[in-house]
């Protein structure tokens, strides 16, 4: 599927469809009990077309408060106890990047529909074998860029494709807070970039023909905590992202800078996520020669009806599942992100060098 293409479905699934075949319809086994997994093993089992039957950690403690909570929820501490129950149709991996191909190959070799965390995996190879394999077992390939799915990065997406901004100039982007550190060996980059990389692509509409970054490890050596990326795309947009797990505040924000307007979006704000600026500067031509204008107008901020996106995203999934359609976070849509991410990773390995897509 083409970047950019979106598979059109509904704010709300259509409670019809997801309880047509009864409660329950959608067994789904969770593999990973971290710091995500709470988060969708309530969402799948409030939904009304699924139900959670089985959750698998490697660490038993985490688990017992699971237990209390739902005790008809299965608790094992061998994913592949869900692989081998039949009763089981989907799999989600909320497990560190590093095993996600691995759990999601197998997941797919035993016939079950999967739903990966971001990124989708460790390499392009890796995300193009489960892509292939999804074809091959006919299968639902889903990654959980979960921004996909938000009311108002959804919003400002339309307001840049019904060209609402006037020409689209850049977009400046900042995911920074103190910690979280992983124990993987995972850097900042593959943990906190593919939530803005998969935001700019859905808004851009294509991958960039080059992509740079520089990063530092202040902290554990050899494991970029601090990083900045560049994209340049063919028609003149550029993109940066700061990522950072050492700084003081956390920080959720992007500007979007257009030829006729300015939209700030920011994911912590309570009451106004998005603010739009009637602001742009243009060059104007008079007696005395070339000068830079400004107009200033009004800043509004337009009502969206919020729901969480992880809601959405848990329920397009089962939607997909049903009705055999393409995810519109599907695995061609992780792949991209994951080959931003490698070619971001190879740029801060070069001092910065651009690479080209």
């Amino acid at each position: 599927m083409p970047v950019g293409t979106k598979t059109k479905f509904p704010a709300k699934a259509d409670k019809r469809l997801l309880s047509s075949k009864g409660p329950g319809h959608v067994c789904v086994g969770v593999v990973g009990f971290g710091y995500w997994a709470p988060n969708l093993v309530r969402n799948f089992q409030d939904l009304e077309g699924s139900k959670v039957a089985a959750v698998a950690d490697l660490n038993k403690e985490i688990l017992t408060p699971l237990a209390k909570k739902y005790p008809n929820i299965h608790l094992v501490t061998d994913y592949q106890e869900i692989l081998r129950d039949k009763t089981v149709d989907a799999v989600v991996v909320a497990t560190p990047v590093s095993s996600h191909y691995a759990i999601a190959r197998r997941a797919l070799l035993a016939g079950k529909h999967v739903l990966v965390e971001k990124p989708l995996a460790s390499s392009s190879e890796e995300g193009q074998e489960l892509i292939r394999l999804a074809k091959e077992k006919s299968k639902i390939l889903m990654v959980g860029h979960t921004f996909e799915y938000n009311p108002a990065v959804l919003k400002v997406g339309e307001l840049i494709q019904s060209g609402g901004l006037g020409q689209l100039y850049y977009i400046d982007a900042a995911r920074v807070n103190l910690g979280r550190y992983q124990t993987d060996g995972q850097n900042v980059l593959w943990d906190l970039a593919p939530h803005d990389l998969s935001i700019i692509l859905s808004w851009v509409g294509k991958m960039p023909r080059r992509v740079s970054a520089y990063g530092q490890a202040y902290v554990q050596p050899g494991i970029v905590d601090v990083a900045f990326i560049r994209l340049e795309f063919e028609n003149g947009v550029t993109a940066q992202i700061h990522v950072s797990w050492l700084a003081p505040a956390k920080i959720r924000r992007m500007a979007v800078i257009g030829s006729e307007k300015m939209v700030l979006y920011d994911d912590l704000d309570t009451t106004e996520k998005i603010k739009i600026a009637d602001r742009s500067a243009q060059i104007e031509t008079d007696s005395v020669g070339m000068r830079v204008d400004y107009r200033m107008g009004d800043i509004v901020s337009p009502h969206v009806d919020f729901k969480e996106p992880l809601t959405k995203e848990c329920e397009h999934f089962i939607e997909c599942i049903l009705n055999r359609r393409t995810p519109l976070t599907d695995g061609e849509n992780g792949a991209r992100v994951v080959r931003l991410l490698e070619a971001a990773d190879l740029s801060i390995k070069k001092g910065g060098a651009s690479i080209s897509l």
